[in-house]
């Protein structure tokens, strides 16, 4: 096995044997595979595969182009594949296409073992192939000999409609699939010491999970009837030592998100994955900003399920690719079923990607206008796959589709007086809090933010750090996850009105926030505003969830005084409900 570091951004295949005849090839590359929002924290990633050697040779879930050479030398250094009976597939997508049809050259008696939705899609993506094909249709069971009877649980959802996972009772593992995995890449192939990894678990979950998580709750309650030592995953370390405290946590999540005040129905079709990334993305700028997602894929969902997602929900979000000029024939459908049953009082948004032509995103566009909808966000239209910019520009749109549902809210619940009570004082005691005027910048790669704060403390003294609180549904706060850098421009009083004004200001999404500002960029690549009184550069050393903020705790590197005869300003609030 080649020696990798995280300087040297290679790619290999770790080895190792993990129960029983059971062995994990973990493909670990420390880039960013691609431009999907899960990547977004850049930690890299491993797409562990396992193979279960007894009478009978099964390969669970071979990984991406990505990896597709150095995975199958690995594969031919331990079996000949002519040996190879089964390929057991969790969901089946484009990108793994490339890896199955180079097994199937080597491979040709192989069986495929997975779910019916995902049987359809194998023959779609390999449609010269002479596949055969096994369909996992309830409690089914499969047999590979030496006590490996191996046993398929359905676990469908909007992203993955032949989403499966798999019990090896003889082992005790849980081949969980897309289920509790992460975006990190390193030599631990456990979770020994799994706290470490714990905001890369929650990330994931909110960028994959959340969206439907109903349908998470419905498989943890599947899951429970098998009794699992190790849930080997798709993507990061298997879980072992946190195996309890991690499915716990992906219910409280799951019931936390599907018990929201006020719900989103996003439905859409993706022919490619190019449309699904861009509805992932929305659906996480909507859930961070603590509104409910209740995601619906067309092509697998029934026409009940949209029309009751639909009358429940207090906005919808429609988005499509468009083929040979047109929508795809779900989209339709479910296009029909939106304008027969949403009532016009409800926020409406509208996406899509396309190759040569956009005329399905115009189609729904227009059909929307006509009915008298109003829009949460300006139609997005991509052409081709989406890069990290336009991925960052659909989650600010899915935040701001979010808070107008909640100002909207607010508009219609009748205001109660304030009087004396303990809760008034409460929010004045509480308002004499003051801090430092500031404002954070920060930038990484193509994208960049800042925000106005004055929730800002000193922290420590050795090293000298600070704490800045986030608000969840803040475009920056996902630019300032651990291992991110920042600079804190402290405000001079006196000075400070002109910088208040420009970032109070609603941005867009995807608008430039320092259009107009003097800045000059810091060591750490981050935005320093030539106007400040003083800065810091930081680095993001840890975070901890607070209620409707996150605390960021910042490590300062290095700083400036900028303006020596310069005093901090400050803000004085009134109440303790509002900044």
């Amino acid at each position: 096995m080649v020696t990798v570091t995280p300087e040297t951004k290679q790619r290999d295949v770790q080895v190792l044997p993990i129960g029983a005849q059971t062995t994990v090839l973990r493909s670990r590359t420390w880039d960013r595979l691609k431009f999907e929002i899960e990547y977004a924290l850049q930690r890299g990633t491993t797409a562990n595969s396992y193979l279960i050697r007894a009478d009978k040779i099964a390969l669970f879930d071979p990984p991406g182009e990505s990896f597709t050479e150095i995975f199958l030398a690995a594969l031919q250094q331990r079996l000949n594949p002519t040996e190879l009976d089964y390929i057991i597939l969790g969901h089946v997508n484009p990108n793994r296409a490339i890896t199955l049809k180079a097994l199937l050259e080597l491979a040709p008696q192989v069986t495929f073992v997975c779910s019916n939705p995902a049987s359809i899609n194998l023959r779609t993506l390999l449609p010269d192939q002479e596949l055969k094909i096994e369909v996992v249709r309830g409690d089914d069971t499969l047999d590979l000999g030496q006590g490996h009877n191996l046993q398929f649980i359905l676990t469908p959802s909007p992203r993955w409609p032949g989403s499966l996972c798999t019990y090896d009772p003889q082992t005790e593992i849980l081949f969980t699939d897309k289920l509790f995995g992460a975006h990190v890449c390193g030599d631990q192939v456990m979770d020994e010491g799994w706290t470490t990894i714990s905001e890369d678990r929650r990330y994931y979950f909110d960028c994959l999970m959340a969206p439907h998580a109903k349908q998470v709750e419905k498989a943890l309650d599947k899951l429970t009837d098998f009794p699992a030592r190790l849930y080997a995953t798709g993507h990061g370390p298997l879980v072992r030592y946190s195996l309890i405290p991690l499915t716990q946590s992906y219910r409280q999540w799951s019931e936390e998100n599907a018990t929201k005040d006020l719900t989103v129905a996003l439905i859409y079709a993706s022919a490619y994955g190019n449309t699904g990334t861009l509805a992932q993305a929305i659906a996480r700028g909507i859930t961070k900003a603590g509104v409910g997602v209740e995601a619906i894929n067309s092509e697998a969902a029934d026409p009940t399920e949209i029309q009751k997602a639909v009358e429940k929900a207090d906005g919808f979000i429609m988005g499509s690719p468009t083929l040979g000029g047109h929508a795809p024939t779900p989209i339709q459908t479910a296009l029909g079923i939106v304008l027969s049953t949403a009532s016009k009082t409800k926020l409406a948004g509208v996406f899509g990607s396309y190759g040569w032509s956009g005329e399905a995103i115009d189609l729904i566009e227009s059909k929307f206008s006509d009915a008298g909808y109003q829009f949460g966000f300006e139609t997005i239209r991509v052409k081709f796959k989406p890069n990290e910019v336009t991925l960052k520009y659909c989650e600010e749109a899915g935040t701001d589709f979010a808070q107008a549902l909640k100002k909207a809210k607010k508009a219609r619940t009748p205001r109660q007086p304030v009087g004396e009570s303990q809760a008034a004082r409460t929010e004045q005691a509480v308002g004499r809090l003051i801090g430092s005027l500031c404002i954070v910048t920060t930038k990484q790669g193509e994208l960049s933010g800042a925000m106005l704060a004055d929730w800002v403390s000193q922290a420590t003294f050795t090293p000298p750090g600070l704490t800045i609180a986030v608000a969840k549904d803040r475009a920056i706060e996902s630019l300032m996850h651990t291992g991110g850098s920042f600079v804190l421009n402290i405000l001079a009083q006196g000075k400070h009105l002109g910088l208040m004004k420009h970032f109070l200001k609603p941005f867009g999404p995807g608008e430039d926030r320092f259009a107009g500002v003097a800045s000059q960029e810091a060591e750490n690549g981050c935005p320093i505003l030539s106007d400040a009184l003083a800065y810091l550069e930081c680095t993001v050393e840890n975070r901890m969830e607070c209620g409707d903020h996150w605390v960021i705790y910042g490590v300062v590197k290095q700083g400036q005084l900028l303006q020596p005869d310069g005093v901090t300003a400050v803000h004085h609030r009134k109440s303790g409900t509002h900044y």
